[in-house]
């Protein structure tokens, strides 16, 4: 139900946003429209799955894969999984796993050795070598080696086991130019990389017998194709020492991008390294690296090990999962139940969830959801926020929609309306969720969200923001608002409003006190630069009512017994 802002009185409003995430049972029971339940979720899925998870593991402190969500009862338990392949940066301010095995603060441990260490912004992350044991962080020291300098000691901040078995210990940041080392090892000090300017992980596709690879610190133009013959990729060992390194053309490069030829040999050192009961034993791994062209040709530092993609099954004519959803949020664990219920709801079969450093006990919220194992791939996947719900305003649903595009292979993105929603009137975070507490909105949408075919993608993976590059001869269509839209509500009250953008993580803008990009869409048209909340704003974004989804969602989850919500 649509209707003008000036028929209504803001004051009349319901309540409602799902603020309260119980970490028990929850809910009140699930209403009767909503006891489908999912198939179960994967980790080691199909090729284009890992590469999109690599897309967006470099900005993200873990991943979390959900599947076989059951609304009844909501009883949840979801599988916390690594995307990343190589394991590296995927758990940089996870304590999940830390470990509390004794030990002295002077006892040296044999059995630990590091193999990189990655320096950011905020700390330094040592990457352990396979095997190594790992104490509790209050029994060791992180020891730092400056040139001409006396030797640093600061405790640990974290020893951490994540998801694929990888050991990692966090520690204070430090300058740059130092070698780090463990109290407790007995392995010399390493060079200190920055997260900035470093090869971060490698995919090998034997489907077309390349190379993905993923580098930061080339500095690209977004959303545009490099010159790829400006570019090489180089494997080795030791790829300080060019006599003793392969080298292979770079295909295409575009962004952070870079796909190459797999040489000859690397191929059969995969299917070596697969094949051997203990894998490689080596101490040190081969590594794939870019380096530029020409006179001042400079090569990254590298962590990327080349790891296979699982094989491409040419006889599987239907994917696991006929849609799929990936997100990437920081301290919205309040908001996800209501995200991922709704959504499970109407179809969305799969998630792919990644934490940009969270410290709002997401885990606790996501281990209430059901465990799932291991499937395959999607045949679509949506990239929408965690404030952001599709609605289907007509009588079609998600089904219906990605049923009539997916007998079309010439349609590899789907593209769908933003409508965003204003605080409505409120001041306090409403109690029932989002949907059903945030009723008012502007008239016009904003931008597009896309639902896209990842076989369709075009191999280069160049991307912008709601924008894919799809492969020669496959278009996108725009769904009608009247079949399918997004309702997006950003912005609530000032309390999250400010939550959100005080630490903004979209495109082009980093902190909204930040005098940069003032005009960019990211930010809240009028609002400036300080975090001052404005006296008028529960009345802004305001031109529209509109009750669609708010309506649906009393319909289909309302407990008929209590009238209360499943989150």
């Amino acid at each position: 139900m649509v209707m003008s802002a000036k028929e209504r009185k803001l004051s009349k409003l319901g309540s409602c946003k799902g603020a309260a995430v119980a970490g028990g049972g929850g809910g009140g029971g699930g209403s009767p429209a909503a006891r489908g339940h999912r198939s179960a979720a994967a980790s080691a899925a199909g090729p284009q799955r890992r590469l999109f998870a690599a897309l967006f593991a470099f900005l993200c402190a873990g991943v979390v894969v959900i599947g076989g969500v059951h609304v009844i009862g909501a009883s949840f338990r979801p599988v916390l999984r690594t995307a990343w392949p190589s394991g590296t940066l995927n758990a940089i301010s996870s304590d999940a796993g830390a470990q509390q095995a004794g030990g002295g603060a002077d006892t040296v441990l044999p059995s630990v050795q590091i193999r990189h260490a990655v320096g950011f912004p905020d700390r330094v992350l040592l990457i352990l070598k396979d095997g190594s044991s790992l104490p509790a962080p209050e029994r060791f020291e992180c020891l730092y080696s400056p040139a001409n300098s006396s030797e640093l000691r600061h405790r640990a901040l974290l020893a951490v086991s994540s998801p694929d078995g990888s050991r990692l210990v966090h520690c204070p940041a430090e300058p740059s130019g130092v070698d780090v080392s463990l109290s407790l090892s007995l392995s010399p000090p390493v060079a200190l990389l920055q997260w900035d300017r470093l090869v971060y992980t490698a995919l090998v596709d034997s489907r077309d017998n390349s190379t993905v690879v993923f580098a930061k610190g080339m500095n690209l133009r977004p959303g545009r194709l490099g010159v790829a013959s400006r570019y090489q990729c180089v494997f080795g060992r030791d790829l300080s020492k060019p006599k003793h390194v392969l080298t292979s053309p770079v295909i295409s490069a575009a962004q952070e991008i870079f796909r190459c030829v797999t040489p000859v040999r690397i191929r059969r050192y995969l299917r070596m390294s697969i094949d051997a009961t203990n894998g490689d034993s080596d101490d040190k791994p081969m590594l794939v690296s870019i380096r530029t062209k020409g006179q001042r040709h400079s090569t990254l530092p590298s962590i990327a090990e080349p790891e296979p993609l699982p094989r491409y099954n040419r006889h599987r004519r239907q994917k696991a999962h006929s849609m799929c959803v990936c997100t990437m949020l920081r301290n919205q664990a309040r908001f996800l139940r209501e995200w991922i219920i709704y959504h499970s709801h109407i179809d969305v079969e799969r998630w792919f969830i990644y934490d940009n450093n969270s410290d709002d006990d997401i885990e606790q919220v996501l281990n209430t959801m059901d465990p799932s194992r291991a499937r395959e791939s999607c045949e679509w996947v949506g990239f929408i926020d965690i404030d952001e719900f599709l609605h289907f305003p007509g009588n079609q649903t998600l089904a219906d929609i990605l049923q009539n595009y997916s007998n079309r292979p010439r349609i590899g993105e789907l593209r769908t309306a933003c409508h965003s929603f204003g605080p409505s009137g409120r001041t306090k975070i409403p109690k029932k969720g989002v949907t059903t507490g945030y009723t008012c909105r502007l008239a016009a949408p904003e931008r597009h969200k896309s639902i896209v075919r990842p076989d369709a993608l075009n191999p280069s993976l160049i991307n912008v923001v709601h924008h894919f590059h799809l492969k020669e001869g496959v278009r996108y269509v725009n769904i009608g608002q009247g079949v399918m839209l997004i309702n997006h509500y950003k912005y609530q009250v000032w309390e999250v409003f400010k939550d959100k953008f005080s630490g903004r993580v979209a495109t082009y803008v980093a902190d909204w006190q930040d005098e940069e990009n003032v005009g960019s869409r990211d930010r809240a048209p009028g609002l400036g630069t300080k975090p001052v909340e404005p006296e008028d704003w529960p009345h802004r974004f305001c031109e529209i009512y509109d009750t669609g989804l708010k309506d649906f969602v009393h319909k289909a989850f309302t407990d008929p017994d209590t009238g209360s919500l499943p989150w």
